[in-house]
């Protein structure tokens, strides 16, 4: 007979719901058929996002300001619809079964998307690099097949990550300590998929066609779909434990506005509670009371109405969503600069000097590889060198908090815009010096001057990027950590819907009574570095607003430490953060 203490502690099971031996299942030997996935489908995205708007304003005829607005308002979608991906699985398919039937409607969509850009009826056709106006039918199926690939993106983003991470068992101290490098090699197997899509996918696309661009990840795709579903037997799976997240969410609020009048005992032993014997048998985390937030604590008031209140655990996880909240409203600001990489940066890399040599023009979107050389270069001293010597400072195991990390990432982006606004200020003048007025004249200018930008734009992802997926996965409750990826995941979709909507307003703005426009068509006759400098500006506003909201947050925790002074502050758990390593 097998001893009890050889199965996972968290609880997970097998596909059928059967527990699971700890030694047969989970870990990295699990998580590396996953990885491979996260590495072709962030290919795949990135080869799409990167050149979308130069295939837009190329092959579809569309305006700068509408090729920006549409690249936007699909990434945004994309980004986005991980909401209702994760509702469905945290409520009621599970995360894998979640993530089998999304990976399906991306591929299709991908496969679409190919046809699109392929079969010749559903194309525009083009002669010497010119292409005719595309037809009503070739523009809606463009679209629809981008479309679909949000759909499906809605279920794999925020799934695909946290059934990895739920490969590790948090109740084993070697598992645990081995989580602990799963989000860095998470994601620097994306960086991976996104430095082949900009660098190899842009030029093919470019050069030798949009369908063998678009044809490649499609493929991939399909073969790391296979590799995925060959792990399924060493798969560990989290039991759904709560059908009604939503519903607790809501009457939370609800039930404390109700008892608004009461007066809220001092004694947090007078709130309603089950017994904690009750967490135990139905295999759910109790959550114990903290300080914060105490209007909502009348939620859980016991009175004479015959109306059961609110469990103080149920109370505590609407607090921590609240926490959550605060912190992802001004996260939104940063994406909205991230969403440039896409989008202004390719535009006006378009306009500069991008010869290599006699023969070989750099594509401008594959300037976006250098995000990604940074970030995959300044990963590993950020693990081997940043953190060890500010460990020795602070005393905390992660060098600094997961929201110090953050605000360095924040002021890194906020200087890579302002520099992307002082290299727009030098085109400026190189136009002015030649008397460059058409669109397509080239500014004698190195697309080279970018690099600044799109590097600092890396070395900050690594703070904030990382950062951000790891904050909101850690400090999410325990039955609700795929909805709590995506205030990750919707953070930056909305970060894409709030860049298209001021892209948009600058240039209405702007063009009012007959003036120039910011962002318009001919780049070399707008005011670039204008629009950067307003971004500079909102986003100095908001690192403010971020830095008050840090300072008020409470961190999710085992334990709870007291303090001089009387209050009580929870500690963020602590995190082996050594060097990066696989054990299997």
């Amino acid at each position: 007979m097998v001893a009890a203490n050889v199965y996972t502690q968290d609880g997970t099971v097998d596909l059928q719901g059967r527990p699971v031996l700890a030694s047969k299942t989970g870990r990295w030997r699990a998580c590396s058929f996953l990885l491979g996935y996260e590495a072709f489908e962030r290919m795949a995205f990135y080869g799409i996002a990167s050149n979308l708007v130069n295939y837009l304003t190329t092959r579809l005829h569309e305006d700068t300001i509408s090729s920006v607005r549409n690249v936007n308002n699909w990434s945004g979608a994309v980004w986005i619809t991980p909401i209702a991906g994760a509702y469905i699985a945290d409520s009621y398919i599970g995360r894998f079964w979640t993530f089998t039937a999304s990976s399906l409607i991306y591929v299709l969509g991908m496969i679409l998307l190919t046809m699109a850009v392929t079969v010749k009826s559903l194309r525009p056709t083009c002669a010497n690099g010119v292409c005719n106006k595309a037809s009503s039918l070739q523009i809606a199926f463009f679209y629809m097949s981008l479309y679909t690939i949000a759909i499906g993106a809605g279920g794999t983003k925020p799934n695909i990550s946290t059934f990895g991470a739920d490969q590790f068992d948090n109740y084993s101290l070697k598992e645990k300590k081995q989580k602990v490098s799963f989000f860095n090699w998470w994601m620097f197997s994306s960086f991976l998929g996104a430095l082949f899509a900009t660098l190899g996918l842009v030029y093919i696309q470019e050069n030798l066609g949009w369908g063998l661009g678009y044809g490649i990840p499609t493929l991939g795709l399909l073969v790391s779909l296979m590799v995925f579903y060959i792990g399924t037997p060493f798969y560990r799976h989290k039991v759904i434990k709560s059908e009604n997240l939503a519903k607790d969410l809501v009457r939370v609020p609800i039930a404390a506005f109700k008892n608004r009048k009461l007066h809220c005992p001092n004694d947090v032993l007078e709130l309603h509670e089950l017994d904690s014997h009750y967490y135990k048998s139905t295999g759910t985390h109790q959550v114990h009371h903290t300080p914060i937030f105490r209007f909502l604590d009348k939620a859980a008031i016991k009175t004479c109405s015959g109306e059961s209140p609110c469990t103080v655990t149920k109370v505590e996880v609407a607090k921590r969503v609240l926490g959550l909240t605060f912190i992802w409203l001004v996260t939104l600001i940063p994406s909205t600069l991230w969403a440039q990489v896409n989008t202004l940066f390719v535009k006006q890399g378009t306009t500069l000097d991008r010869k290599l040599g006699s023969h070989f023009q750099i594509p401008a979107a594959s300037l976006g590889s250098f995000v990604t050389l940074s970030m995959l270069l300044s990963v590993p001293m950020y693990d081997q060198y940043f953190v060890p010597f500010m460990r020795k400072k602070t005393g905390n195991p992660r060098g600094i908090t997961i929201l110090q990390r953050l605000g360095i990432g924040f002021v890194i982006q906020i200087v890579a815009i302002a520099v992307a606004s002082a290299v727009e200020v030098k085109r400026m003048r190189v136009i002015k010096e030649f008397h460059i007025a058409s669109p397509k004249q080239v500014v004698p200018m190195s697309i080279f001057w970018l690099l600044p930008q799109y590097s600092l734009l890396g070395i900050g992802d690594v703070f904030n990027a990382i950062g951000l997926l790891e904050f909101f996965y850690d400090q999410s409750p325990e039955e609700m950590q795929s909805l709590g990826t995506t205030f990750f995941t919707s953070g930056i979709g909305l970060g894409n819907f709030l860049n298209s909507f001021l892209v948009t307003m600058v240039d209405k703005i702007t063009t009012k009574g007959g003036g120039k426009s910011w962002i318009g068509d001919n780049l070399n006759d707008s005011r670039l570095d204008y629009y950067y400098g307003f971004l500079v500006v909102i986003s100095v506003v908001n690192m403010g607003l971020f830095l008050w909201t840090a300072s008020k947050y409470v961190y999710k925790s085992d334990e709870i430490k007291d303090f001089s002074g009387g209050c009580v502050e929870m500690e963020a758990k602590a995190l082996d953060t050594s060097p990066l390593t696989i054990q299997l």
